[in-house]
């Protein structure tokens, strides 16, 4: 069942319209308490007349009052609140003073001195003014927090996108120099169709990458998608050597990853199992729901980690000559993205099963895309892109 995409508006959304609202209903709440409280007293209804006249001073005081805070409310507090007392107290008194004065110009009957009438209606204006200047200091405030903690949001969620855009970019660079690097090797040893043939998969592949987004996520099934173009690319070194095995769960393809997680990984195993064993080693991907949680298993038949390059292979390093030298890609860059990505709602794991060789494991929560957002316009499927 679709929801209507209709937003409820928050109230202070516009301020302005927010600030008259109030404004009207609040005075025109203390009008009615003021009518009734006349009614109750067996008051004339010509009184109502005063009524009217105390409301609409006290409203267009509390106007004034609020040009006036809104120019000390980005003061420091000693001026803020100094001013504001004072402020207060001459308002309240040229309020009451002239619900005085138009009280004794209209009740000239009345045995009551000015000053008694001033003493008299000080107490309601005090009341409703300074009721009024809290009131109008605390929603400024809060408002302000709000705009500070959604700025606060705001620049963490820039500054995750922008992590998570390098931690992609770092993909790129040192798959394309493998790949390069191998495309040259063809070339010298003048094996033209193979080397026509990696290129054309590497240009398919760069392609899918730049289509989507650093930060963007995309299916199990496009994942994998990019996984057998990747190794399509790197079976072409391999030949036989490299064998790949998918167990995708069909529960598991409309679940959410972000995008190239699982290159890295794959990489991780063709080098470490792949390369260096005549044999070649077996890679298998494997993708299951528990509950709530998408887990996925990357695992090879290499040497595991009773070899020499078991801190090379957890670490991302590689060695040229005797010295590290820093991909900076590996394990590294994928706990950080799960990081970035997820916090600590995740798993990562690397482990040496018994039967030997060397798996890592990851879960995370299980997410899936609606179908109205499966084909998303201006992303084409991965498979046309290949045959382009």
């Amino acid at each position: 069942m679709r929801v209507l995409p209709i937003q409820p508006i928050p109230f202070f959304a516009n301020k302005d319209k927010a600030f008259w609202r109030l404004q009207t209903a609040g005075w025109a709440g203390a009008m009615l308490l003021r009518t009734m409280s006349m009614i109750a007293n067996n008051q004339p209804l010509t009184s109502l007349v005063l009524v009217l006249i105390q409301t609409i001073t006290g409203f267009s005081i509390s106007l004034v009052l609020s040009v006036i805070y809104r120019g000390l409310i980005a003061r420091r507090p000693i001026i803020t609140w100094g001013l504001t007392a004072v402020i207060l107290a001459f308002a309240v008194s040229l309020h009451a003073f002239i619900d005085a004065w138009v009280w004794s110009l209209w009740r000239t009957d009345s045995d009551a001195s000015f000053t008694q009438l001033f003493l008299g209606v000080l107490y309601i204006d005090a009341t409703l003014l300074g009721a009024w200047s809290a009131l109008y200091y605390a929603i400024n405030f809060y408002l302000q927090v709000e705009e500070q903690n959604d700025q606060l949001i705001r620049l963490e969620s820039q500054a995750t996108s922008a992590q998570l855009a390098m931690l992609r970019y770092q993909l790129n660079p040192h798959f394309l120099f493998n790949t390069l690097n191998s495309i040259s090797t063809l070339v010298l040893l003048k094996q033209t169709e193979p080397a026509n043939a990696m290129l054309s998969r590497l240009s398919s592949f760069l392609r899918y990458t730049l289509v989507n987004k650093p930060s963007a996520r995309v299916t199990v099934a496009q994942e994998v998608e990019t996984l057998k173009l990747y190794l399509d690319i790197e079976r072409m070194r391999f030949e036989e050597r490299l064998r790949t095995t998918f167990t995708i769960d069909p529960a598991t393809e409309k679940c959410l990853l972000p995008s190239l997680l699982l290159q890295p990984l794959v990489e991780n195993a063709i080098k470490y199992a792949v390369s260096p064993q005549e044999t070649g080693a077996e890679i298998t991907i494997a993708t299951q729901l528990i509950g709530p949680t998408l887990r996925i298993t990357v695992s090879d038949t290499g040497p595991g980690l009773q070899s020499a390059t078991t801190d090379n292979r957890l670490s991302g390093m590689t060695y040229d000559g005797g010295e590290p030298v820093s991909t900076g890609v590996g394990l590294s860059n994928i706990r950080d993205r799960l990081d970035q990505a997820y916090g600590e709602d995740h798993r990562f794991e690397t482990l040496e099963p018994v039967e030997g060789g060397f798996a890592v494991l990851i879960e995370m929560p299980a997410e899936r895309r609606d179908e109205a957002e499966e084909d998303l316009p201006g992303r084409p499927p991965l498979a046309a892109l290949a045959g382009r």
